[in-house]
């Protein structure tokens, strides 16, 4: 079995931020011309149901398939980055992708601490992965096969 090498804190937060750069640009635009400049500035939490489709729904079936069809994200594709069954390194199901994805909002709830767990974690696990059962790791790397005794 040779050596694994998970995602750090880092690397990841790099992807999201790129995954985040490439959301804006499409959403930005979109919801400027359906509500105007003035939607950015108001205080509303949501304004209309073009905004829960733009900000919710679309991101939502976007990541899903992104990482249905490349176990990735773009983010974690342009930093060569994998999300892996944490049991057997292969591809995780459809299911497992979409617990990770409602994941993110367990992880976020108390002030990020499931998002920040990543730094901490032997593994590199924030909460959504502990919860989907995946890990992420450099696509340059490979996974041991069987480590059920590191879950």
């Amino acid at each position: 079995m040779s050596e694994q090498k998970y995602a750090g804190f880092w690397i990841r937060t790099g992807a999201a931020i790129i995954d985040t750069i490439l959301l804006l640009i499409i959403i930005y635009p979109v919801l400027t011309a359906i509500y105007g400049k003035d939607y950015w500035v108001s205080e509303s939490f949501i304004q209309g149901s073009w905004a829960v489709v733009f900000n919710y729904i679309l991101p939502a079936i976007a990541v899903i398939l992104f990482w249905s069809y490349k176990s990735a994200t773009p983010g974690k594709m342009a930093t060569k980055l994998t999300i892996v069954d944490a049991k057997t390194g292969g591809k995780p199901s459809t299911g497992q992708f979409i617990g990770r994805y409602l994941g993110y909002y367990v992880a976020m709830i108390p002030l990020f601490l499931g998002i920040i767990w990543v730094g901490i974690d032997k593994r590199k696990q924030g909460w959504h992965d502990k919860l989907a059962g995946t890990v992420v790791i450099r696509s340059n790397h490979s996974v041991p096969v069987n480590v059920e005794n590191e879950v």
